[in-house]
């Protein structure tokens, strides 16, 4: 699940990681649905309910990292990345049942990704540059 997308810096990223280690508790988010858009990043995603915790990490980050950037929160976790037609993506959602009501999500991993995600190999250039756990 994505919570701030902003600048390459692997030095504010992994201060970010800390401060929010030690602030944030794990978190449990209810799912919502299986859902599609034409975005190649969310071909099919489980998408969460907003939970107020959520964007707190997020402030945390982006003020921790200094960074501006104007992403907006969503929280989602994406099941495919391919470039497939309206129908398969229609007919992917609707044949997936959720099999729980929550995810615990109890780490952090900051990701280096090449902004915009567009193809296969996009994706599989991503690095992670920082990961922790959530200890609150």
């Amino acid at each position: 699940m994505t919570i701030h997308v902003g600048a390459n810096h692997p030095a504010a990223a992994e201060k970010a990681l800390s401060r929010a280690a030690h602030e944030c508790q794990p978190i449990n988010l209810k799912t919502l649905q299986i859902d599609y858009s034409d975005e190649f990043i969310k071909t099919l995603f489980v998408q969460f309910a907003l939970k107020t915790h959520l964007p707190q990490l997020n402030e945390i980050i982006r003020n921790t990292a200094q960074d501006s950037s104007r992403y907006e929160l969503n929280p989602h976790l994406s099941l495919l990345y391919k470039n497939v037609s309206i129908q398969t993506r229609r007919l992917l959602a609707r044949s997936i049942k959720v099999p729980f009501s929550e995810v615990s999500f109890d780490s952090l991993k900051a990701v280096r990704c090449v902004s915009p995600t567009q193809s296969r190999s996009d994706v599989e250039a991503w690095r992670v540059v920082g990961t922790t756990e959530l200890f609150g």
